[in-house]
């Protein structure tokens, strides 16, 4: 049985690009623009039949004194994207389901309050509360100093404000939503990559699709690297919590992990000195290459889906860090072209790729809120249509060392 899995709201976006749209451009660096505080409604758009808002507010105060946050809210649901912090999403709230976790960073963190290379380039740590986070796209995975450069824990990408921001809105039913923002990783004889960052979300539905396009702006060929950090805390999270995905393939990411080998598809409570246990995953998927995985609270009535295509993001994280509340409880589903060793290692086993001069290549996610047990119990049937009768390989020692 074959399972089509691309979202209605990625066809619908592939559409919205070229339909009539009104389009708002909230800031462009190279015409001075920078709107701040800003919104818009379906009222204002005179469109009935769908009610949304959209708003862009600038933080005030400590550390996240002039972030902007753009809030996009239709019929019960709400996703919050930082456009200075690489138009990363904070958090996805909808029929009292939240997809997000409870990070001790409280505030959205500027990036001109945060040192990447800080704590042996650890820095990254001291912004990170978001829902999803782009880790990459110059490199990604744990912070390692190789021929004398300091390659920072998951990359430049999250703590780069965009360049551009455009909003848009098509002029016929649905009235997709298109937020983009240009992402500049831009450095002086070593990297010329751009990203157009989008989230695409149809008003009133309960899924929102993630659609990246990376290009290589320079006259060399440069390597790329992606991991899509995606978050989940409670009320998802729990004790007796699962993982559910069609694994062909898992292992442990170091001998820690080693010790929850046997227990990988379910979650503990929050644990005091429960240290992060990551697994290493290759998903099976359609012959088109598309895949999902979910994590669901124990009774399967609340859960995050991410569909992804495994011919753009080949290998998923799986990060389990179950420590106690305050510390952080949370999981990280996290499809990649690169599992979150050093740079290093992953060239050495030939998972970083590349780009030619003026090459692009893109990533298409779509992540879905599940807030009822029929929603779950469906989302994961397709999950046991794709692993079907194929067996799992669960391999003992990790593929790598640090």
């Amino acid at each position: 049985m074959k399972i089509k899995i691309i979202s209605l709201a990625v066809v619908i976006s592939l559409v919205s690009y070229n339909a009539n749209a009104k389009e708002f451009v909230l800031t462009d660096n190279e015409k001075g623009i920078a709107k701040g505080n800003w919104s818009v409604s379906s009222q204002d758009l005179g469109i009935k039949g769908s009610k949304f808002a959209i708003q862009n507010t600038i933080l005030k105060g400590g550390k996240q004194d002039g972030t902007e946050l753009l809030t996009i809210s239709s019929d019960n649901f709400t996703i919050k994207l930082i456009p200075t912090r690489g138009l990363g999403i904070l958090s996805v709230v909808g029929d009292g389901v939240r997809m997000g976790w409870d990070s001790p960073v409280d505030e959205v963190v500027h990036p001109k309050y945060i040192n990447l290379e800080s704590r042996a380039g650890l820095g990254w740590l001291d912004g990170f509360n978001e829902m999803m986070v782009r880790c990459g796209f110059e490199w990604t995975g744990h912070a390692v100093q190789d021929s004398g450069i300091m390659y920072t824990l998951h990359g430049r990408a999250q703590n780069t404000p965009v360049s551009k921001l455009i909003v848009n809105v098509s002029d016929k039913a649905p009235y997709t939503i298109t937020v983009k923002g240009l992402i500049k990783e831009n450095t002086f004889k070593k990297s010329n990559l751009e990203t157009w960052a989008s989230l695409i979300y149809v008003p009133g539905s309960r899924e929102f699709t993630v659609h990246d396009v990376l290009t290589n702006k320079s006259d060399y060929i440069r390597d790329y690297q992606i991991i899509y950090h995606s978050n989940f805390g409670t009320p998802i999270l729990e004790d007796g919590a699962k993982f559910v995905a069609p694994v062909k393939e898992i292992s442990p990411f170091n001998d820690y992990a080693k010790g929850g080998l046997n227990t990988w598809q379910t979650y503990l409570g929050p644990t005091k000195d429960f240290d992060e246990m990551v697994f290493n995953v290759y998903p099976f998927s359609e012959e088109n290459g598309e895949t999902q995985v979910m994590v669901t609270n124990k009774a399967g009535d609340k859960a995050a889906g991410i569909s992804f295509n495994t011919k753009q993001l080949p290998v998923l994280s799986l990060w389990k860090n179950t420590d106690t509340l305050k510390q952080g409880y949370v999981t990280g589903l996290e499809p990649g072209t690169s599992f979150a060793y050093p740079v290093t290692i992953e060239r050495e086993q030939k998972r970083v790729r590349q780009l030619k001069p003026g090459q692009s290549t893109e990533f298409t996610l779509t992540y879905s809120l599940l807030s009822s047990k029929d929603a779950v119990t469906k989302y994961e049937q397709k999950i046991k249509a794709i692993q079907g009768k194929q067996e799992t390989k669960i391999v003992n020692e990790p593929i790598a060392k640090e």
